[in-house]
């Protein structure tokens, strides 16, 4: 659906952490947008009130034209926690919360209601502490929406980094690394990049799983029988790849400028180089879904829950991604 002014939902997340606050100080600045967030109005008065900030709602009206946001005010599309939940303090009863706030927004977004998705933080432990399989925001988007394949990409203004794998133990990775699995990321992700993000020839590097990306085959098989052929009948394809590349060295100034994606095989070989060289300033971004979603790069911070001391960079950052995103689509741009 084109907008003049576009609709972009926001979750809260855990209500124990600092989304809510996030949230709160988001608000408090004019936009250019709607901002909705989907949450409790009282967890959010609560809240607001312990962090000494103006406080003006209003409740969302999907009949109503859209307003950009005032500064101070926010547009609140109610679900109430099953019980008040306080900063910095965990409770299970209130996952089922956490998950209904993604369902009304995943729902707004497939409607048209919502022109975007933004997410705040999750724990996955008390997801799973309360008897729900849940390895995090992109397999849960994935399933609601019944899309086969989605990617993880990770974006600063310097660098982007897609992953083969996303939350698994390292000890099932090697097993993952397919060749169909391998075509179907390669494909969300190129595709992504030229309908996202507007690149019309993407430029994609990508790692060996290996040290040394396998060094010939004499610290590992991966490259020779699996990365290679694949990698060959893709760029027969048309997609622009370079690789299989050894991760320790993948990462230098030179190749993240010549290249629009850096593909990680597996979580942690790629995440830790974008955080450290980002943290606080990076974007999560799940592609390959028919809605757009981009969310923090950090987690609950339970201990700063309610305090104030929080940064609201990252989701400022996520905002501007997922508003440039749906502009993009909403205009027809490549």
């Amino acid at each position: 659906m084109s907008r003049e002014t576009l609709r972009i939902a926001l979750t809260p997340g855990e209500p124990a952490g600092i989304g809510p606050d996030l949230c709160l100080l988001l608000a408090q600045h004019q936009l250019d947008i709607e901002l909705v967030v989907i949450g409790d109005p009282e967890l959010l008065a609560q809240r607001t009130a312990g962090l000494n900030l103006p406080f003006r709602s209003r409740l969302f009206n999907k009949h109503d034209a859209p307003q950009c946001s005032a500064a101070g005010e926010v547009c609140i599309l109610p679900v109430a926690t099953a019980i008040p939940s306080q900063g910095g303090v965990l409770d299970s009863r209130n996952v089922q919360y956490v998950l209904n706030t993604l369902d009304h927004a995943i729902d707004g977004c497939q409607s048209g209601t919502l022109d975007a998705l933004v997410t705040g933080p999750v724990h996955k432990g008390i997801i799973n502490d309360a008897g729900i399989a849940f390895s995090g925001h992109t397999e849960y988007l994935a399933q609601a929406t019944a899309t086969d394949t989605v990617v993880m990409l990770l974006a600063t203004d310097e660098l982007r980094v897609a992953l083969v794998t996303t939350h698994v133990p390292l000890k099932d990775v090697s097993a993952l690394i397919t060749p169909e699995r391998l075509q179907r990321v390669i494909r969300v992700l190129h595709a992504g990049l030229q309908q996202r993000f507007g690149i019309s020839q993407p430029h994609i590097k990508v790692c060996g799983l290996n040290p040394h990306a396998g060094e010939g085959g004499h610290l590992g098989r991966e490259e020779i029988e699996i990365i290679i052929p694949t990698l060959q009948g893709l760029r027969d394809e048309g997609i622009d790849l370079d690789g299989p590349l050894p991760a320790d060295t993948v990462f230098n100034t030179r190749n993240i400028a010549n290249s629009d994606a850096i593909l990680a095989m597996y979580h942690d070989q790629g995440l830790p180089v974008l955080k450290h060289s980002g943290f606080g300033r990076a974007v999560n971004i799940t592609l390959g879904l028919p809605i757009i979603r981009t969310s923090v790069d950090h987690g609950t911070a339970l201990e700063l829950a309610g305090t104030g001391q929080v940064d609201t960079g990252s989701l400022q950052m996520a905002l501007n991604y997922a508003t440039a995103m749906a502009r993009r689509s909403s205009t027809n741009l490549p």
